[in-house]
């Protein structure tokens, strides 16, 4: 570790100069949800790919219903069903209509559609409330039915291409695949897409004091919080994230367990063990790692002028330089480091353009000023009102304080110049939601 102190900005630019996206692949939609897609669709046929109607009812010729009303309906003679799905050999003549299901293909012959309430539903009674179903209505798909009111063109037909043409740019490249974008590649007939992937983060901690949630605690023993915590950011930031339970505090065990790790890892994030103890294994695993063969690997550790977090890793590893983020162990400190620096690193792995959480002013609402040590970013915990504009302080500064990190929401940036904050004063806020 060199003597030098890098600044917040200093080791995120190394960090992201480093880190480059992953190459895309071909992935089935579903699996490509939450993906970036890296190629532009344009749709092969329209949408809706026929005139349909949007309403159960009656296919109609206009001129035939001119001047219906109840007292005076137009009277007539149906010819069958037209349901969504069929084909339709039906042809609508003069003085007739075909019964239609909402989004069947409109007959030839028809200029619109009358809903099913607007007639009698072919009962020979008053105005119908529904469709019958075909199997128990037989006088439905014939006979006769009365029309009480007129329609205009089109009137309940959704156009041939209203919603996409053929040819038409449905979704460019560098669009996030979200629900509905993985709903218009289906419609558009696309099985598969070409995305960069979500990236797979190996989430490990170290320290020989940890045990597994559900275990019974020993004396001097504490839960492993950490590797849940980073794994649920990971996941949230887009990636696959895999959990590696607690290791012990053995350099050659970590060694060891993080070389297993890279075959399914796109990045790997440890925590715990970067500090200046006698027993930080992280540092003593990795420093040495790269200065055989592998050129251009290497990790190495840095003390931040930042609070929490000062103590940093950054490197890459094994053979095909899998990068590697080493955060501090204490639970804030960890978390603050993760949102800082890996959240950003996942995202451009994904290949997206916006891998910063977004940042707005707000006036700082407390009892007290905030102290902040001079020539560090401090990073606090906070909870943002977006109505009022305002940020509240929640908990104190301590590196350890698992529950206040729980509550909050954002985190209040203190400069490095500024060694106290007044309330009323205006604050840079990171949002965490």
């Amino acid at each position: 570790m060199s003597s030098t102190i890098w600044s917040v900005d200093e080791h995120l630019e190394d960090i992201l100069a480093a880190v480059k996206p992953l190459e895309p692949i071909e992935l089935q939609l579903l699996d490509a949800q939450g993906c970036v897609l890296v190629e532009d669709i344009t749709v092969q046929i329209a949408l809706p790919p026929f005139d349909n109607s949007s309403m159960d009812g009656y296919a109609v010729r206009t001129s035939d219903v001119a001047g219906a009303s109840e007292e005076f309906p137009a009277v007539l003679t149906v010819l069958g069903d037209v349901a969504a799905g069929s084909g339709g050999t039906l042809r609508v003549g003069p003085g007739e209509a075909a019964r239609i299901m909402t989004g069947a293909p409109l007959p030839p012959g028809a200029e619109a559609v009358v809903p099913v309430e607007w007639t009698d539903g072919g009962s020979g009674g008053g105005p119908a409330v529904t469709m019958r179903a075909a199997s128990g209505a037989p006088e439905g798909a014939s006979g006769e039915v009365r029309v009480h009111r007129p329609v205009e063109a089109r009137a309940h037909v959704r156009a041939r291409g209203s919603d996409v043409q053929a040819g038409d740019l449905a979704l460019e490249s560098g669009t996030v695949l979200g629900p509905p974008q993985i709903g218009l590649l289906a419609a558009v007939g696309r099985a598969t897409v070409k995305v960069r992937p979500r990236p797979r983060v190996v989430v490990l901690s170290t320290g020989s004091e940890l045990v597994q949630p559900g275990e019974p605690l020993s004396a001097g023993q504490i839960f492993d919080s950490n590797s849940f915590a980073l794994t649920a950011a990971a996941r949230h930031a887009g990636a696959i994230a895999y959990r590696v339970g607690a290791v012990t505090d053995d350099a050659d065990t970590l060694r060891a367990t993080i070389e297993d790790q890279l075959i399914r890892a796109d990045m790997i994030v440890t925590t715990g063990g970067v500090s200046v103890g006698a027993y930080d294994v992280v540092k003593e695993a990795l420093s040495s790692v790269g200065e055989g063969d592998d050129t251009g690997g290497g990790v190495d550790f840095r003390k931040l002028a930042m609070q929490p977090g000062k103590p940093q890793g950054f490197g890459s590893i094994g053979p095909e330089h899998t990068p590697l983020l080493a955060l501090p162990g204490n639970p804030v400190s960890s978390y603050v480091s993760f949102e800082l620096f890996v959240r950003p690193a996942i995202r451009v792995l994904m290949g997206l353009k916006d891998v910063h959480r977004p940042k707005v002013r707000a006036t700082l609402s407390a009892d007290k000023p905030l102290s902040s040590p001079s020539g560090k970013r401090q990073f606090l915990r906070g909870a943002y009102d977006e109505a009022a504009g305002t940020v509240t302080p929640v908990g104190g500064t301590g590196s350890h304080l698992v529950a206040a990190l729980a509550r909050a929401d954002a985190l209040i940036v203190v400069p490095e110049d500024t060694t106290e904050l007044e309330p009323g004063a205006e604050a840079e806020v990171v949002l965490l939601g």
